[in-house]
C-alpha cells in the first residue's frame, strides 16, 4: 500500500505523546516505541516540566475511554434508560457512533453496551483504524505535544480542528475533522472523515440541482414570479442580470467518509443505512458549528471543563513552538506549513471559550455553504484499495424523525427493537444472536403462526 505526503502541503496534527516516551538531548523519541518520524515531520526538542502524558492519546469518537469501559457492563434487564447507563456523567458524551450504530439494529448495539459498555474494536475496526490514519497522514504530519490537565487535552481537540479548517482553504481538503452539536438537548461528539470543496461526480450533482430546479418552479404559484424574473420587469440593468445569473462565489463543501471492507464489492440497501444516517449527522453538525449555533459553554460543561481557566505553562509552550522556524528548538521539515499557529494567536487564545470563538471563525472563513450531496466511499480492508463509493443526498425529514426516533430509545422512553424479518440476514453475523430477546419472539411468532395454518388446512380438509 503506497501512501505520498509532500511537506509543503501537510499540516500539524497535534497529539499527546504516548505513555513512556521522552525525548534525549538531541530531539530522538525515545522509549514507548520505535521512532515513525521522516525528515519532513516536525520535531520538537526539550521539554519543560514534568511530563503527565494522558493514556490513550487524543479523546475523540475515534479513541477508546476508560470512562466506556469501567462501571458500564451491566444486565441488559437494568431499568435505567441508555443514556443514565451508558452516557452519562462522568462518562462521555454521545458520540455519531452512538447514534448511527443502533440504524443496523438496536438491540445489537443495546447489548454490546451492557456487556462492555461500548463497541467492541475488532480486527477489522483495527485494520479500518490504520487505513484511516494513513490517509490522514496524506495532509496532516503528527506532532506529538504535552498535555498536563483536560482543559489542555480538549484545547488540543479545538486546536487541530482550526488546523484543519486552515488546511481545508489553503489545500482544499482536510481530513479527520472534530466536530461537535447538540442533539435534542445532549451534547454529540464525531469526527468526520473527509471534507473537501471538491465535488466527486459532477453529473451526479447535476442531476440533483436539475430536480431541485424542477421543484423549485413548482413551487412558484398562480401569478407569483421568480427572482430573475422580478429584476427584470422592474427595468434593472444588464449588469445585475449577470450578476443573478453567474454562480454565486461560494465555498461549498462536500462530506465524504471512508468505510473497511474485508469483500471486494460495495454494500447495498439495508446496508447502507447506517452509514447515510451518519453522514447526515455530519452534515447536521458542521452546519451548526458554521451558524454558529452551538454553545460553547453548553459542550465544554458536559466535558466538565473550565471554560476561562488558562491551559497550562507547558501546553502554552509547546503550542507556542510550532510557529518558531529555525530557532534551534523547533524543526519543520524543509518549510513552515501554511497554516502554522501564530505565536501571537496561541497567547490571546489562553483558554477554551477564546480558543473556541477562533475556532467558529475559522468555520466561518472557510464554509459558506454545505452540500447536499453525501458520498461514502469503500476500500478494500487488506490493501487500502478503492472498491467503489455510493452517493446520497441530505434530506432534513430523514435525519430528523430518525434522531427524534433513536433518541426516544437512548432516554427510556421506548424499548430497544431488533431487525425487521426483511433483514434477518444481519442476525447471521450477529454475536447476541442466541441470546436475543427480539430474534427468539420473532421465531415463536413464526412457529406459532405456521401451527395455525396447519390446523386450519387440516379443518378445511375434514
Amino acid at each position: 500500500m503506497q501512501w505520498t505526503m509532500t511537506a509543503s502541503s501537510c499540516a500539524p496534527r497535534l497529539r499527546p505523546p504516548p505513555s513512556g516516551w521522552g525525548r534525549g538531548r538531541e530531539g530522538v523519541l525515545k522509549g514507548g516505541g520505535a521512532c515513525q518520524w521522516r525528515s519532513n515531520t516536525i520535531v520538537l526538542r526539550g521539554t519543560l516540566g514534568t511530563r503527565l502524558v494522558p493514556q490513550g492519546g487524543v479523546v475523540s469518537e475515534r479513541a477508546t475511554d476508560a470512562s466506556t469501559t469501567a462501571g458500564s457492563s451491566g444486565s441488559a434487564s437494568d431499568a435505567r434508560s441508555p443514556l443514565e447507563r451508558f452516557r452519562t456523567k462522568p462518562k462521555k458524551p454521545l458520540s455519531v457512533t452512538d447514534l448511527v450504530s443502533p440504524a443496523w439494529c438496536e438491540l445489537q448495539y443495546f447489548y454490546a453496551l451492557s456487556k462492555f459498555g461500548r463497541k467492541p474494536r475488532t480486527a477489522a475496526m483495527k485494520t479500518g483504524s490504520r487505513i484511516h490514519q494513513a490517509l490522514e497522514e496524506q495532509v496532516h504530519k503528527i506532532v506529538p505535544v504535552q498535555v498536563q490537565s483536560k482543559e489542555d487535552r480538549f484545547g488540543l481537540r479545538i486546536w487541530n480542528t482550526i488546523q484543519g479548517l486552515r488546511t481545508l482553504r489553503e489545500t482544499g481538503l482536510t481530513r479527520e475533522l472534530d466536530v461537535w452539536g447538540v442533539v435534542n438537548g445532549e451534547v454529540v461528539n464525531g469526527v468526520i472523515d473527509e471534507v473537501s470543496y471538491t465535488c466527486h461526480d459532477p453529473e451526479f450533482k447535476e442531476r440533483v440541482e436539475g430536480r431541485k430546479a424542477e421543484k423549485s418552479k413548482d413551487t412558484v404559484g398562480p401569478g407569483q414570479l421568480r427572482l430573475d424574473e422580478v429584476f427584470s420587469r422592474v427595468g434593472k440593468s444588464e449588469q445585475m442580470s449577470a450578476w443573478l445569473r453567474a454562480p454565486t462565489p461560494a465555498r461549498d463543501v462536500y462530506i465524504s467518509d471512508v468505510k473497511t471492507r474485508g469483500v471486494r464489492s460495495v454494500p447495498a440497501g439495508a446496508s447502507l443505512r447506517p452509514t447515510w444516517m451518519q453522514l447526515m449527522l455530519y452534515r447536521k453538525l458542521l452546519e451548526s458549528l458554521s451558524s454558529n449555533t452551538v454553545d460553547a459553554e453548553t459542550v465544554l460543561e458536559r466535558y466538565s471543563l473550565s471554560p476561562l481557566k488558562t491551559f497550562t505553562e507547558v501546553f502554552m509552550f509547546e503550542i507556542g513552538r510550532l510557529s518558531a522556524v529555525g530557532d534551534g528548538e523547533t524543526v519543520l521539515g524543509d518549510e513552515a506549513p501554511h497554516n502554522a499557529l501564530q505565536g501571537s494567536e496561541v497567547e490571546s487564545h489562553p483558554n477554551l471559550l477564546s480558543l473556541w470563538s477562533l475556532m467558529i471563525t475559522e468555520f466561518q472563513h472557510s464554509i459558506t455553504s454545505i452540500n447536499d450531496i453525501l458520498r461514502a466511499e469503500f476500500r478494500y480492508s487488506k490493501t487500502g484499495d478503492v472498491i467503489g463509493s455510493a452517493l446520497t443526498v441530505y434530506d432534513t425529514k430523514s435525519i430528523e424523525e430518525y434522531l427524534g426516533s433513536e433518541m426516544q430509545w437512548w432516554k427510556g422512553e421506548r424499548e430497544a427493537k431488533g431487525v425487521a424479518i426483511e433483514e434477518a440476514f444481519k442476525c447471521r453475523v450477529c454475536d447476541f444472536a442466541e441470546e436475543c430477546s427480539w430474534r427468539k419472539n420473532k421465531i415463536e411468532e413464526a412457529t406459532e403462526k405456521h401451527r395455525l395454518r396447519a390446523r386450519s388446512r387440516g379443518k378445511s380438509a375434514v
